[in-house]
């Protein structure tokens, strides 16, 4: 519940300003108050009166007004607010938040203010993905400035990709995240989750039967406690949870890349099952049977060791935490793996066939640290993920 929080919400221009009405009425069922400031390009989508009669209270939107200066100055505007959110975020907007500009009202209260901002991107799939924009959002990012979305799908504009503002209900779960008490508040933490993919040619890939339900459940319960969470996913087929920083790859030098440029980060939970290998002579194009029934002679190479990479890491977090999914001698390829990779715990877990853990909605896991072995009992992957992410939070306490 958000009750006594007071929300500073920044509508950006752009078709996706409807989807600010929904937040709004979201939040105050949510027991917070939403302080609207209304850009003039979000005023062209959505009206003062409909963000007025939602919020149930004034909306700014000039920066030159005898009165709301008289009353409330811009710059006290900007501090007596708990978080300031800004959705829509467009490119134009963030690229101001980015440089410095203050040439409205809005960028006025961002660049004059020391509260937490939460943005929310939306544009077309071509800003979203000039260098110019992913130039800004580093900036950003840099500068402590928190993402939710943009999520990926069909445009108004008719084009497909990324850049759709994130669905109301996710904003306000990365809302309750930023404005979380609990023992992770303040702390970044890395998760990556789900299969890699390894092309063999334009159609087939190498992959495992890794759902990404244990990543997925580890990011939410991390998420819970306070964290801002970094999840750094594979194709998995569980959705990501709402409220946290969403980076999708497919290959495993994919997720290096991703989780190289996350850093740095108070802890990194490596829970991705990642390919150990990839097809060195991948096809360009669908590779054909000739009729002589011989299959293509397929040249495998080692991927990148990402655990290892981060454990041994100039930036490593001050706690590393890998996964083992075993079939056999589970105990005696976890610790071993532990002390080869230079992390500081290990999650292991059968995943033979009779188990039923990958893909499944239980696990059983060991957990090595260099105390020894902890056998848990079998739990739902969200209660495996509940006491891990409590062991963690003590661990960085």
């Amino acid at each position: 519940m958000l009750n006594g929080k007071r929300i500073l919400l920044v509508i950006g221009g752009g078709i996706a300003a409807y989807k600010a009405l929904l937040l709004i009425r979201l939040l105050r069922g949510r027991g917070a108050a939403v302080t609207p400031v209304l850009t003039a390009g979000g005023a062209e989508f959505v009206t003062p009166l409909s963000v007025s009669a939602l919020a149930g209270e004034k909306v700014y939107q000039a920066l030159f007004d005898l009165t709301d200066e008289a009353e409330m100055g811009h710059i006290q505007l900007s501090r007596v607010a708990d978080l300031i959110v800004v959705a829509p975020a467009t490119a134009d907007l963030m690229a101001k938040m980015a440089t410095g500009r203050a040439d409205d009202l809005a960028s006025t209260l961002l660049l004059a203010t020391d509260t937490r901002i939460l943005v929310a991107p939306a544009m077309n799939v071509r800003m979203w993905q000039h260098p110019a924009t992913q130039r800004n959002i580093a900036t950003l990012k840099a500068d402590g400035v928190l993402f939710t979305g943009p999520d990926e799908g069909e445009m108004a504009c008719g084009e497909y990709g990324p850049g759709r503002l994130a669905e109301p209900e996710a904003i306000l779960a990365a809302i309750e995240a930023a404005l979380a008490d609990g023992p992770l508040k303040g702390r970044h933490v890395l998760v990556t989750s789900g299969p890699t993919h390894e092309p063999i040619d334009p159609v087939r890939y190498i992959a495992n039967r890794s759902s990404g339900a244990q990543g997925t459940a580890l990011a939410a319960a991390l998420r819970d406690l306070g964290a801002r969470v970094t999840f750094v996913t594979g194709p998995a087929t569980v959705p990501p949870p709402e409220g946290v920083d969403v980076v999708r790859v497919e290959t495993a030098r994919q997720m290096l890349e991703a989780v190289q440029a996350a850093l740095p980060a108070d802890a990194a939970v490596m829970a991705a099952a990642v390919a150990d290998w990839r097809v060195a002579n991948a096809g360009t194009q669908k590779m054909k049977k000739d009729g002589s029934g011989r299959a293509p002679a397929l040249e495998f190479a080692e991927n990148p060791d990402i655990l290892a990479t981060v454990s041994k890491a100039s930036d490593r977090p001050r706690l590393v935490v890998g996964f083992a999914a075993e079939t056999e001698n589970v105990v005696e390829h976890a610790t071993s793996k532990r002390a080869r990779k230079g992390c500081d715990w290990i999650v292991a877990n059968d995943v033979s066939p009779e188990t039923g853990i990958m893909g499944g909605s239980e696990n059983a896991v060991v957990l090595i640290t260099a105390e020894g072995a902890e056998t848990w009992p079998r739990l739902a992957k969200d209660e495996v993920a509940r006491r891990l992410a409590q062991r963690i939070a003590g661990a960085l306490a």
